[in-house]
């Protein structure tokens, strides 16, 4: 990997983590389409710079991340599902993305929800106020469900909130800060795996992690800001069509022999 590579992986990060397209899946195929996707380092740095795209939300919502303990509390409800899943399963989980097959269905599908989901959910008869405990740990299940490449976490937890009666709004909001805890472990742990594995970083490198993450944090903050505002105007209809194309791609792709 190398310099520029690194940034449009961080871009696409930026871009992707917090829009319910799935950024696992446009990450696995641009590292693919860049020849770079088998590369160990490029494994670590898809997740690494994830912390840019955490200090993005945490930033942008300073104010809320200040608030009592009951903030934390939630989260911790809805974080548990999650992690309880993701130990027991990590090994089938890991196998599914190098799946084409798995990413591109699952893109559609989503896809195909996301174009009538405003006409199951109204905002007219939601809430706009933050989950209780229940509805919390009800959107950690609904998480889990993401860690199927192609399925995209902010898809399944705002889904999960509007389930629970919020606002498409509110149910975003929870999703963001959900993914603090979520994509934090998540860095950790195959920050762990990685240095387990032998492997370790050379300066170039940590340059390219440090370049990584300072793009990753400016373009989610301008995606959070540009999603809130297409989901109050517009709601989802745009992305489903956008995750039903992506995914007919990712299958042609397969079909034709590109590998993740």
């Amino acid at each position: 990997m190398n310099i520029i590579e690194a940034v449009i992986l961080a871009i696409v990060e930026g871009i992707t983590e917090y829009l319910p397209v799935s950024s696992t899946g446009h990450m696995v195929v641009t590292s693919t389409l860049m020849g770079i996707a088998r590369d160990d380092f490029t494994k670590f740095f898809t997740v690494a710079i994830q912390l840019g795209a955490i200090l993005s939300v945490i930033v942008l919502y300073r104010k809320r991340f200040c608030q009592t303990r009951v903030f934390y509390y939630k989260l911790a409800c809805a974080f548990i599902p999650a992690v309880i899943f993701g130990f027991l399963f990590s090994g089938q989980i890991d196998s599914l993305l190098e799946n084409t097959a798995v990413v591109g269905i699952m893109l559609i599908i989503g896809g195909f929800i996301f174009l009538f989901v405003d006409k199951w959910f109204s905002d007219e008869k939601a809430s706009s106020e933050g989950p209780g405990y229940k509805n919390a740990f009800i959107i950690g299940c609904f998480q889990i469900l993401a860690m199927v490449p192609g399925v995209s976490r902010s898809a399944a937890t705002i889904i999960g909130g509007l389930t629970q009666k919020l606002t498409r709004k509110s149910a975003a909001e929870f999703s963001f800060f959900l993914a603090v805890p979520t994509m934090f472990v998540a860095a950790a742990k195959k920050t762990f795996d990685y240095y387990n594995a032998g492997l370790r970083l050379n300066t170039e490198q940590m340059q390219m992690l440090a370049i990584g993450n300072v793009v990753a944090f400016i373009v989610a903050m301008i995606a959070i800001k540009s999603f809130i505002a297409l989901l109050t105007r517009h709601g989802f209809r745009i992305f489903g069509g956008y995750r039903i194309v992506a995914g007919t791609l990712v299958l042609l792709m397969g079909y034709f022999g590109v590998h993740f």
